[in-house]
C-alpha cells in the first residue's frame, strides 16, 4: 500500500468515526408512574412512584428528588396543597412519599428529579385517585 492509499484510508476511518454520534439520553428519555393509582384519603397516606427509563424499561436508581409538589390539579382545585415527605425506599427505582391528603380526589404530584449521569433534569406528573 503507498503512502497515498493508506493516508486515504486513514482519512476514511476518521470520516466514518466522526460522522457516527452515540445516542445520548434525554429527560424526555425517562418518566415517572405511580405504582398503585389509587389511594387512602387522609392523613399518612403512602404514595409511591416508579422511575422509569422509557428505551430500557428498567427502574432508575439513584436519582435525586426535588420541587415536588402535592396539589388537587386533576380536579380543578391546583390551589388546595398536601404536605408529604420522602420516605426511605425498599424496592429499585421507587420513591416514597407520606401525604395528608385532605379530601378523596384526584391528586397530582409534581417533580423534578436529577438522574444520575444525565444532564437534563427530568419533570413529570403522577395522578393519584384518593379514596375514601
Amino acid at each position: 500500500m503507498t503512502f497515498r492509499n493508506s493516508l486515504f484510508a486513514a482519512l476514511m476511518g476518521l470520516a466514518i468515526i466522526t460522522s457516527v454520534r452515540p445516542a445520548l439520553a434525554a429527560a424526555t428519555d425517562y418518566s415517572f408512574e405511580p405504582v398503585k393509582v389509587e389511594v387512602k384519603n387522609g392523613p399518612g397516606t403512602e404514595l409511591a412512584v416508579r422511575l422509569v427509563h422509557k428505551p430500557t424499561g428498567k427502574p432508575v436508581e439513584g436519582a435525586v428528588l426535588f420541587r415536588t409538589r402535592l396539589d388537587m390539579s386533576p380536579d380543578s382545585m391546583g390551589e388546595m396543597t398536601a404536605k408529604h415527605a420522602a420516605m426511605p425506599g425498599n424496592e429499585a427505582g421507587v420513591y416514597r412519599f407520606k401525604a395528608d391528603l385532605t379530601m378523596a380526589g384526584g391528586w397530582a404530584f409534581k417533580v423534578m428529579a436529577k438522574v444520575p449521569g444525565e444532564a437534563e433534569t427530568v419533570e413529570g406528573t403522577v395522578v393519584f385517585k384518593a379514596k375514601d
